[in-house]
């Protein structure tokens, strides 16, 4: 593989993506469809995320509701949200399941924060993982006489500053999502 730049931007912005879809199953005081992303609901004979069992909404700031489209699925929807490790407890009504958020004790936000600093190293170790990359391929393109040693300076400049930019990025993401999970 030859190092591309753009490629390896491309790749970065993939984990930074990541890093924010992880962020956004992260609690905070309030309701988010997003905080149901993780749940994976055992129907018909596999694991489905929930979306693809049912309709997600948050009709108050405090309650989300899940319309199941196939009523058997009910209550192995609301087993598998039970079972996600959300601390929430969700309530069956007919083919709509109440699940009500509740107020985060000063414990569950400490938790949260070090939760979000786990999945921050994560995406930072995948950017430094893809500046590897990049790396090895330039040392590979130098040695396979493809680039000059002085394209390949510049290049490694390139990939850290981007590397560099990236690691920012998940930090500054850090810091706001923190931000979120610690105010009342």
């Amino acid at each position: 593989m030859s190092a591309d730049v753009k490629e390896l931007e491309k790749r970065m912005h993939g984990a930074m993506d990541a890093l924010k879809k992880e962020f956004a199953g992260l609690r905070t005081g309030r309701a988010s469809v997003n905080l149901l992303d993780p749940v994976m609901v055992e129907a018909y004979g596999q694991r489905m995320s929930l979306n693809q069992v049912g309709t997600v909404s948050a009709p108050e700031p405090r309650l989300l509701t899940v319309s199941v489209w196939d009523k058997g699925l009910v209550v192995s929807t609301a087993k598998a949200i039970r079972e996600a490790g959300l601390g929430l407890n969700p309530a069956p009504d007919g083919q709509m399941i109440r699940i009500p958020i509740p107020e985060l004790t000063s414990e569950r936000r400490a938790e949260l924060a070090k939760l979000a600093h786990k999945y921050a190293e994560h995406g930072r170790v995948a950017v430094r993982n893809v500046r590897r990359d990049g790396m090895d391929a330039l040392k590979k393109d130098e040695k396979d006489h493809k680039i000059s040693q002085d394209e390949h300076r510049q290049k490694s400049d390139e990939v850290q500053k981007l590397t560099d930019r990236y690691v920012k990025l998940v930090d500054e993401a850090l810091v706001h999502k923190e931000k979120e999970i610690t105010t009342v």
